[in-house]
This record gives structure tokens, sequence and C-alpha cells, in this order.
């Protein structure tokens, strides 16, 4: 017993000041497939860039209100269409070459081109110009009025990029932030370094570290053992309680915007008939999901919105866990012998988990599932591109996303003309009653039209040492913002 004891006070004192403590290792458990956080659909590389290397005009405070970043300031036409943007003075890319209006212009034509490989391109759709009128000035002229503009040019997806750097941004990104890409140890770790001509407050940290951990054991490991300063969207809950009883850790508990669904291809048989999505949904039970993959972290959600946002519905109430009604939905489908669905799961815990949970749930009702674990680039390839999907489960962690619903094109194939049109209101709409209104009527066509099997909110979960500083406790947008980290003595 004193001999244990010793330990723990030698392990205490070597944690209690960091060696190099203006260099921090932060992990988190995806590793992006590149580094262009404008052509791909990937949040793991938003975890890296957001704010650190690249920036757009405007961005998300950790409150999730939108701030001036590249744009120190903008007027907007009595119209609501015409957007002028004054940018900063003196910025640079980290190259050394000047930002400036012609780039902003490069940017959004690039997001909104026939040839766009822009994820979020719908983002963009609204843009009917971008001209500038000079190296400081851009102005952005809409086809209709968009209440979500500036929201949407906080967006990773409308990161300003250069011409110059464009080629190689996936393996060398060149961007404006408060860090420099350095370099990318595949498998491992990317590696920044602080940016000394940043144009704004210049970042604490001299360097930042990015490690890759994917498998929870192995992050519980590395964090106890001192080899991380932190570790972002932390994947093994159930160990928090070890870090919040541990003096040399502390443990930050908030939200984000990630509605964690059971993703569902509503165009292809059996899964175009609403009777068999609405059996789905009642297959399910999301408390023992939450208790059984996320050990109790989570808050149940019954459509596609968070539930801290003031225009949120609770519409869980429209998918109770009621097997029986799951049974008859599909007997009535013509399914009462079963059915047999594909359930292709990425890598995070909470889907590998829930998978096997949900699997022995949707068992109960005769819907057998053939799971499939796929790497992250193979879910990318197989199920948000082509679409060769029956099930999945992602967290959707884009800000306020719903929209994605009005997309007839996006990987879940749901075409509701309704949808569609209170989507388009809700983008000419600026009065804040009328666009809560128009949210809660998407919010209910979703839920009631069983789109997804709408699981839970993901918290966010971030393991630290106690002398970090800085980090966010919320996630507005995915994001790993180090821009104001620092140690504490």
């Amino acid at each position: 017993m004193t001999r244990g004891f010793f330990a723990c006070s030698a392990v205490t004192l070597f944690f209690s000041v960091p060696a190099l403590a203006s260099k921090l290792t932060i992990a988190v458990q995806l590793e992006p497939p590149h580094l262009d956080p404008t052509s791909a659909a990937a949040g793991a590389i938003d975890d890296v860039t957001y704010a650190n290397i690249f920036e757009s005009l405007t961005r998300f405070a950790e409150d999730g209100t939108i701030v001036p970043s590249l744009a120190e300031s903008w007027d907007v036409s009595e119209d609501g269409l015409t957007y002028r943007f004054n940018l900063r003075e003196g910025v640079t890319f980290h190259d050394g070459t000047s930002m400036d209006a012609e780039d902003v212009k490069f940017s959004l034509d690039r997001a909104r081109g026939d040839d766009s490989t822009n994820a979020q391109k719908g983002l963009f759709a609204g843009i009917a110009a971008v001209n500038v009128i000079d190296p400081r000035t851009v102005e952005v002229t809409l086809s209709e009025t968009d209440g979500n503009f500036l929201f949407n040019m906080a967006w990773g997806d409308a990161a300003i990029v250069a011409p110059e750097s464009i080629d190689t941004i996936k393996t060398n990104p060149v961007g404006t932030g408060a860090f420099k890409f350095s370099e990318w140890v595949q498998g491992d770790r990317v590696e920044l370094v602080r940016n000394e001509d940043y144009w704004g407050e210049p970042a604490a940290l001299e360097a930042a570290t990015f490690r890759f951990i994917s498998d929870p054991t192995a992050a519980f490991s590395a964090m106890m053992a001192g080899d991380l300063d932190a570790f972002a969207a932390f994947p093994a809950p159930e160990n928090l309680i070890q870090f919040e009883a541990d003096e040399r850790y502390k443990v930050l508990i908030g939200s984000t915007e990630g509605e964690t669904v059971l993703s569902t291809n509503n165009k292809k048989p059996p899964l175009d008939d609403i009777r068999v999505r609405q059996a789905i949904a009642h297959a399910i039970n999301r408390q023992e999901i939450i208790d059984g993959a996320q050990f109790g972290y989570g808050t149940p959600i019954g459509t596609h919105f968070a539930p801290h946002n003031p225009a949120y519905l609770d519409l869980t109430g429209n998918s109770p866990h009621d097997p029986e009604k799951a049974r008859a939905l599909l007997a009535e489908a013509g399914h009462g012998d079963g059915l047999t669905l594909s359930l292709k799961l990425p890598p995070p815990s909470y889907a590998r988990r829930g998978g096997e949970i949900i699997a022995a749930q949707l068992r109960e009702v005769g819907i057998d599932t053939e799971i499939t674990n796929l790497e992250w680039a193979q879910w990318l390839e197989e199920v948000f591109r082509s679409k060769d999907y029956d099930l999945s489960i992602v967290a959707h962690t884009e800000p306020m996303d719903i929209g994605i619903y009005a997309n007839p094109d996006y990987y879940f194939q749901y075409d509701n003309p309704r949808l569609q049109e209170v989507m388009s209101t809700l983008r000419g709409t600026t009065d804040p009653d009328r666009r809560r209104d128009l949210l809660q009527q998407a919010q209910t066509i979703v839920s009631e039209d069983y789109v997804n099997g709408f699981l839970f909110q993901q918290p966010r979960l971030t393991v630290a040492k106690k002398g970090v500083q800085g980090l966010w406790a919320n996630a507005p947008t995915q994001a790993v913002d180090l821009t104001g980290v620092s140690w504490s003595d």
C-alpha cells in the first residue's frame, strides 16, 4: 500500500509542470483523409484546420454566435441581396502572399462552381455574383435574401484559400490562421507551428501536435500515461469517472451540433416505404443506446436539430420504443417474415458500439443486419458518395444543418418538395419569429417522415491536464480551436 502511494505521488509531481509549456499535444479519434476543408465531408478535417490553419470571412465563437474573421465588418443593402465585406488590412497567407479580395472571389467562385467538390455546395447556391471592388473590399450579390448567409460563411467549407497554393492544399494546407502547417506523419500526427506573422492576436502556443488515436482503450492509456496533454471528443466515456477523480486532470462536458442518426437510404427498397422506416424507428430504444454506447452521455432526439437551439422541438414522442408496433408495421408493409439490411459503420466508438446495440434491437422485431465496419475513407466512398448502403450510424456535426434534408442528392436520398419549399422560404426570411416557425415546421416534417432513426445529440467530452486553459467546452461547429489555448502556472 505504501509503495503504491509513493508511486502515485511521483506521477502527480511529474504531471504538475509540462515539460514544454509552449507546446501542446492533443488527440482526436479520427485522422482526416486530407487537409482541405473545402472539398470533403469529413469533419475530422475541421478538427485540425478550423481557425487554426484556415479562416473564413466570419467565424463561430464558442457560444455559437457569428463574429468577424477575415472580414472585419460588412454592409448589407436595403433589399438584403448585396453584402459588401470590408477585409482586414495586412493579412497574409502562410507562404507570405497577401490575402485580398481576389482570393475571396476565387474561394467563393470555386466553392459554387459547376465542378465544385465542396461537400456543402448548397451553402453557396444562392450567390449570384462575387465582385472585387478594391483589394480590401469584395461584394457578394445573392439571387434571393438569405437570413443564413453570414452563418454559412463561418463554416470550414467557406475557408478562404489562394489559387497559388490550391494544387497542394490537401497535403500542404496554406491558410491565414494563427498556426502554420508543419508536418503530417500519416497514421500518427499532424504538426503545427505558430504563425509569427498572424494578423490578429498571436497564439500563446509555439507549436501544437494533433495525434490520431481511434481505439478507446488506447486513448485512455495514452492520456493516463501522460503522453497527451488533452483529448478532444474523448472516445471512452466509461473512463471519465477516473479522470474526474484524478487531481491531475479536468473533464469538460459541453454540447455539440452533432445529431447522431441511424442514416437510412430512403430511395432503396424496402426503405423507400415509410412503414419500414417507421418500424425501424419504433424498434430503437434510444436510452439503451445512450447508456450502452455512451455510458449515459447524450440527449435523446426525435428529429435532426440540436436540443440547445431555441427553436428545438422535442419530437421523440413520434418514435417511442414500441416493438409490437414495429412488427405490425413490417407485416403491413409485406415483411412479416422479416428482412435483412446492411449496416455500414464508420470508425467512431459511438457508431461501432451503437451499431451492435441497434442490430440487437432490430433483430427483436424481425430485421437482421449485416454489419460491415469501414474505415473513414471507405465510409465516405461507399456510403456518402456512392450511396451503397441500407443503414449506417453517424453524427452530423455541422451547425444547424437540417437544410441537408432539402437536398434530394444527399446520401440519404430524401426527396420531399414540401420540406424543400419550407427551407427555401427560410432562406429568404429574416424575421426571428417567422424563422423559428419555419424551423419547427422542418423538424416536424423530417420527424414524421421517419427519414432517419434519430438517436441522440452528442455531448462534447474533453479530457485535459489541469494546466491546459482555453479549450472549447462546447462545439458550435466541429473544430478543435487552439488559437486561445495556453498553459497556466
